[in-house]
Parts: structure tokens; C-alpha cells; sequence
């Protein structure tokens, strides 16, 4: 039985504090939104910046520069790069999504966890495991594999959830009405995956177009690592200026694409009763080829670069652990990454609230300000940035404070989806309850809904933890001078063929990335109801 909390005891009303008021929010929402509001104007920057070099260039120049023969050859890469790869990682998401979830597979659980683990390597530790292995390798086929065992696990792991919460009643009605197996995942269960198959293809996408170590390593000239070349060798010139903006648009594009292809159908169950167990599909003679199909995935995404890592490690000896070289990057990335996911959580918040309890077109559009911004590579956000600053607050360029300001826009939406859903599960008529009983409006609030949210906000910040600790782009351009991060420090080290003084900053990278890449793992098993 549903009770409404909302609605008052049969035979009473609703009081606040002894009086017949509603409870008071713990702050004004007018404060809230214009705090949202200039939120939202902040995370337009980076979109500002490339629009106002766009303008400055000039129409005449920003043509030429445009349509020449080198943006056609990195625009031929990038798409050949981004239609070879997203399919590829679409096919091995949900295959494994599927021989984990709903087949007779032994071993299912730990199988669920290895393909999930590769997003505990950075694609460029990847790029550098390979190239430690086959030292030839270069070009697009080489940057499609790593691609591909780098970020097929963003498919994955959301279509393992939905396939963990899908109603088998429908299934078994197909197989009632004569579909084999294998046509009813096809026109059944496929269909019903559209939502985690767009989703995940638009992450895999979004990060084929802003990595730059990792095709860098393996000299595969793409949008990002072109500007990067254009950033070192003029700094704010015009051509990497247009570069960035052509990237812009490529984002832009995909993040339209992935609204309409998501489509406005709706899968959930609406009959009475509990949703039934699915049933796993016995695998039978395909129990092998399954195990060795597996196998093989995680050997190459997860085994080889975990091999040659502790290979170079080895390799090293104890010199390459000194602590005067290792430490001082490993205590700026725990400070960065302490600091960042803070600061994000904190700008977050009141979005977050507006979206949950003040719902409408204006929250809508807040969020979609920084979903835009947080889809910009982490390059294009540098360079507005360094732009910026210089320009307008010169003594704030390259500090602390302009690398936390970055991090927050690349990484709001990991901490704005878990506050969301932290805040819709604190119901508000806990709040009122609290302040119908003398309460004030702030305390309740911060006794009640803050003590609900907190766990959210922790998953939140462990994400957003996570992508700070492996970000390169952004940290290469805006750290303070003499600033080492476990990422800056692997690059520098790695670029200049010390491969060995390399491999400590990529095992602690992947030993600090793995607890936060179990958690967003559990976190997709809580939302499956799993």
C-alpha cells in the first residue's frame, strides 16, 4: 500500500511549529536560483571563449583556416576513429552485459566485476602498456584497440543495470507466442537497452574526441592532440583556435544526436504484482567459447596492462620509488582530488535542489548548461581558462584555484547525477515534520536532508575523485608552475622513454582508481535493485 506522506492525518491538519503555516524552506529559493543561475553562467565560459575567438578571427580567416587540408585529414581521423570504435565498444558492452546477466555463465560474479575493472586504467596507461608491448604500433587500427578495451566498460556496466532491472514477463510472453532465443533478445530485450546503448555510446564518443595521451603515445593525430601541437608551438593562436571550435561542434553534435536517437518511449512495468526473476538462458556447448570469449577481453584490457606496469615497475628497482620524486606528485593529486570533488559537490547542491524540489523548465535549463560544458574536452576548457585569466585576472593564472575552477566544470554532472538522486530519496515532508516540532528551518535541514543526501554526495565525490586523479589535459595547462600530479608526472617521464620511472605514477593512478570504479559498479547494481 502507497501512503501519501504529503497529506495530513484523517481527522487533522497540517501545522508548522504550532501555527497553521507551511514549513519554510531553509533558504530562500530566489537565493538559490540566482546562486544556480550564475553557476550556470560560469560553466558557459569555456562555450564563450571558443564563440568570442570564433567572432575575433574573423569570417574570412576563420575560413581559411577551417577548411584546409590538415582539419580534413583530422576530421577524417576522428570520424573513422569515433564510427569504428563506438560500435565495436557497443558489441562487446552488451555482450558481456548479457552473458553476465542473463545466461547460465559460471562464474557470472566475478566476471561482473573484471569487465568493469578496466575503467580503473587511463586510456593513455593503456597506450603506453601497448606500445611497451608491440613498441611498432601507430596509426588508426592501433588507436581504435585501445580505444575500444579503454572505455567499452561505459557501455557495459549501464547495460548490465538495465539488463539486471528489466521485467523477464515480457520475455516470456515472446517465447509464448513462438520466438526463439536469439529473437527475442533481437526484438525484445535489444530494444529495451536503447536508453544505456545511446547513453554509453555518447560517453565512449565524447572521450574518443577528448584523449590526447593516449593517441599522442602512439602518434595518431586526432582533434585534441592537434591543438595541443598548436597550443605548444603558438600559444592562442588562431589555428588551434578553430580547431577547438570545430571540437566544440562535433560535441555539440553528438549531444543532440544522443537526445534524439534516445527516442520517448518508456520501459517499465505497470501491471500489478512483483516483478518476477529473470531466468538465465542455460549456455550449454557455448559455456566455453563464452569463458574463453572473456577471457580473452579482460586478458587484453585488463591483464596486459597490469602486466608491463608491474613489468617496468620491477624493472626500476627501489630507485624509481624515491620518495622525494613519487610523493610530492602523489600529495598533489590527493589534494587536488580532495580539494575538486569538494568544491564540485558544493557548486552542485543547488542545482540539485532546484531540480528536485522546484522541478520546471528553468531547473531544466540550468542543467543542460553544464551538461553542455562538462561534453567540451578537457583541452577546449584549458585554453578558455588560460585565456581568461590572462586577460582578465592575470594573477590568478596557473593557481591552485583556476585548476580546482576547471575540474568543477568538466566534472559537475558525476556530482550533480548522484545529488539529484540522494536529494529524491530525502522526501521533504521529513523537513516539515522536523519544524512542526519547533525545529528551525536551517537545522532541520541540515539534521534531516543533508544527513540523507550525505551518502549520495560521497558516491558523488568519489567519481568525480576519480576522474580528477587520471585528468591530463586540463592539468598539463593550468597547474601552477612546479605542480606534479601522478598524471603529469607519468606523461613527462613517459614521453621521454622512461618507461621504467614511468610505471610507479601509473600503478598508484590505478591502485588510487580502482576503489572508486568498484563503487560506481555497486552503484549501478543499486540502481538495477540488485
Amino acid at each position: 500500500m502507497t501512503t501519501d506522506l504529503s497529506a495530513p492525518p484523517s481527522g487533522g491538519s497540517t501545522t508548522t511549529a504550532g501555527r497553521g503555516k507551511r514549513p519554510r524552506p531553509p533558504f530562500g529559493v530566489s537565493a538559490v536560483s540566482v546562486v544556480a543561475v550564475l553557476i550556470a553562467l560560469f560553466s558557459l565560459v569555456p562555450l564563450g571563449y571558443v564563440a568570442y575567438m570564433t567572432v575575433a578571427t574573423g569570417w574570412d580567416t576563420a575560413a581559411a583556416l577551417i577548411f584546409r587540408p590538415r582539419v580534413m585529414e583530422l576530421l577524417l581521423n576522428t570520424l573513422l576513429l569515433t564510427v569504428i570504435t563506438v560500435p565495436l565498444c557497443l558489441v562487446l558492452g552488451v555482450a558481456g552485459a548479457w552473458l553476465v546477466e542473463r545466461t547460465s555463465l559460471r562464474g557470472h560474479r566475478i566476471w561482473a566485476v573484471l569487465l568493469a575493472a578496466p575503467l580503473a586504467i587511463p586510456a593513455f596507461v593503456n597506450s603506453y602498456a601497448w606500445v611497451s608491448a608491440v613498441p611498432s604500433m601507430g596509426g588508426l587500427w592501433s588507436g581504435v584497440l585501445i580505444a575500444t578495451l579503454s572505455y567499452f566498460p561505459l557501455v557495459y556496466i549501464p547495460a548490465a543495470a538495465s539488463l539486471g532491472r528489466l521485467d523477464p514477463a515480457i520475455e516470456q510472453s515472446a517465447a509464448a507466442l513462438g520466438l526463439g532465443n536469439w529473437a527475442t533478445f533481437f526484438r525484445v530485450v535489444l530494444p529495451q537497452l536503447r536508453i544505456a546503448m545511446t547513453g554509453g555510446a555518447l560517453l565512449v564518443s565524447l572521450h574518443l574526441l577528448a584523449e590526447y595521451g593516449a593517441f599522442a603515445m602512439i602518434r595518431f593525430d586526432t582533434f585534441t592532440t592537434a591543438i595541443m601541437v598548436q597550443y605548444q608551438s603558438t600559444f592562442n593562436g588562431a589555428a588551434g583556435n578553430m580547431l577547438a571550435s570545430v571540437l566544440v561542434f562535433f560535441c555539440l553534435l553528438l549531444l543532440v544526436a544522443e537526445v534524439r536517437s534516445r527516442g520517448t518511449a518508456r520501459y517499465a512495468r505497470i501491471g500489478p504484482g512483483a516483478q518476477g526473476k529473470a531466468l538465465r538462458l542455460p549456455l550449454r556447448f557455448y559455456q566455453v567459447p563464452a569463458q574463453l570469449f572473456l577471457l580473452g577481453l579482460t586478458a587484453l584490457a585488463l591483464g596486459l596492462p597490469l602486466f608491463f606496469v608491474l613489468r617496468w615497475t620491477a624493472l626500476g628497482g627501489s630507485t624509481a620509488w624515491a620518495a622525494d620524486e613519487f610523493l610530492p606528485a602523489l600529495l598533489a593529486t590527493l589534494g587536488y582530488g580532495v580539494a575538486g570533488a569538494a568544491a564540485t559537490i558544493v557548486v552542485a547542491f543547488p542545482m540539485a535542489y532546484l531540480a528536485v524540489r522546484h522541478p520546471g523548465w528553468f531547473s531544466k535549463s540550468l542543467e543542460l548548461s553544464n551538461y553542455i560544458t562538462s561534453s567540451l574536452p578537457g583541452i577546449v576548457v584549458g585554453l578558455a581558462f588560460v585565456t581568461v585569466s590572462i586577460r582578465l585576472v592575470p594573477g590568478l593564472y596557473q593557481t591552485a584555484g583556476v585548476l580546482v575552477a576547471a575540474y568543477v566544470l568538466l566534472f559537475l554532472p558525476r556530482a550533480l547525477v548522484s545529488l539529484r538522486a540522494g536529494l529524491a530519496q530525502a522526501p521533504k515532508e521529513l523537513d516539515e515534520a522536523a519544524q512542526s516540532l519547533g525545529k528551525p528551518p536551517l537545522a532541520s535541514f541540515i539534521r534531516v536532508t543533508l544527513r540523507l543526501t550525505a551518502p549520495a554526495a560521497a558516491g558523488g565525490a568519489a567519481l568525480v575523485f576519480l576522474a580528477i586523479a587520471n585528468e591530463l589535459t586540463a592539468t598539463l595547462l593550468l597547474s601552477p608552475n612546479g605542480t606534479r600530479t601522478l598524471a603529469t608526472e607519468f606523461w613527462s617521464k613517459s614521453s621521454e622513454i622512461d618507461y621504467a620511472g614511468a610505471a610507479p605514477y601509473a600503478l598508484l593512478m590505478i591502485l588510487l582508481s580502482a576503489p572508486m570504479t568498484y563503487l560506481l559498479f555497486q552503484q549501478s547494481k543499486k540502481v538495477a535493485g540488485q
